[in-house]
């Protein structure tokens, strides 16, 4: 946005500009060390994220950079639209995540996510990257800056509409496979595994369980899925549900949680987010929420831990991903069980062919 509006009359100092603004909204980690887990999932991705956020910046700070910028010769009007630009762009493509982003907060806390683009995808990325690098060795009159600029914009954005056409195909087919099953269910989302569009999971909310499949494009509609079927286990959670933590993780998942009982509290699981897998045995395979919780009943001090994430086999993961996007679902799948929930062994699971 910066290389867009104020390329041709601040040269580099766009991309700087650009940057630096792009990057405000998520200074909100800064409050972090003086926030307990419970006040850190609320703040981030809020009112720093909003839109009364981008529009009182925008307003304010124009005058102020239009009066830094008088020798390039910007206007109020166009620092104010780079402002609201460079920090709406940046929320807009937070919402297409499944964390979610609370656009219209402080009115509401309701997360803005429309599933259709991992956190992380360098398909996206990349063509901003490089049409940006490839136009800072241009002079800020060159033409040519300009036209890469856009070019790197209408790539990412085909590859935004093609993510959104992929979402609507894969959607399609799990509806399409749950009527075949008969079988009711009180809502469902889709949202793509890591670094890619091309192999989606989705998970479907029945109530007191939790199930949960794999896509890939590839595959025909009429292609069965694999539902690994997760209990919810409410009454583990509402031996929690009255604490201000516990509500912070029913808000923060949407209510995409799962819960069991601990020796010393609650594990919370949020499956929004998929699960890293461990093929520990043969024909067995290991599910760990990649969001997960520990609630302990203890009064005082910070009650919610985040626990951390499985990564030890990360490149089997993505190579076994990768063949499971070609067809080979035996490499993928197997007899699940839940893992995770400290000091307990995995949970075996049952599963719907």
């Amino acid at each position: 946005m910066g290389e867009l509006l104020l390329g041709r009359k601040l040269g580099n100092r766009a991309l700087a500009w650009g940057a630096l603004f792009g990057t405000i909204p998520d200074l909100d980690v800064l409050l972090s060390p003086f926030l307990d887990t419970a006040g850190k999932l609320n703040v981030h991705r809020g009112l720093s994220h909003s839109l009364l956020f981008m529009i009182v910046a925008s307003f304010g700070l124009a005058p102020v950079l239009s009066k830094r910028w008088k020798r390039d010769k910007v206007s109020k009007a166009c620092a104010g639209w780079f402002v609201f630009l460079a920090l709406s762009t940046h929320v807009l493509i937070d919402c297409f995540t499944v964390y979610g982003t609370m656009a219209f907060s402080p009115f509401s806390s309701y997360r803005v996510g429309f599933n259709n683009i991992f956190i992380i995808d360098f398909f996206y990325t990349l063509p901003l990257l490089v049409t940006l690098v490839w136009g800072g060795f241009l002079k800020k009159k060159d033409p040519k800056r300009l036209k890469l600029c856009v070019r790197g914009l209408l790539i990412s954005t085909a590859y935004v509409g093609l993510s959104l056409g992929a979402k609507f195909w894969v959607s399609s087919a799990f509806d399409a496979d749950l009527a075949r099953r008969k079988v009711s269910f009180e809502r469902r989302m889709e949202g793509p595994t890591p670094f890619n569009i091309l192999l989606w999971r989705s998970v479907v909310d029945r109530g007191d369980e939790l199930w949960v499949g794999y896509r890939s494009v590839f595959e025909s509609s009429s292609t069965p899925v694999k539902w690994v079927v997760i209990p919810r286990h409410r009454e583990a959670f509402s031996a929690v549900a009255d604490t201000r933590e516990a509500r912070t993780i029913d808000e923060f998942s949407c209510g995409w949680w799962i819960a069991r009982k601990t020796a010393t509290g609650v594990w919370l699981a949020d499956l929004r987010f998929g699960e890293t897998r461990a093929w520990e045995k043969k024909d067995t395979v290991d599910l760990r929420p990649a969001f997960s919780w520990l609630l302990s009943y203890k009064e005082e001090g910070d009650r919610l831990r985040t626990l951390p994430r499985e990564t030890r086999n990360s490149g089997e993961i993505l190579k076994r991903m990768g063949g499971r996007i070609f067809g080979n679902r035996e490499a993928w799948e197997g007899i699940p069980r839940l893992a995770g929930n400290p000091g307990s062994l995995p949970e075996l699971l049952n599963w719907e062919d």
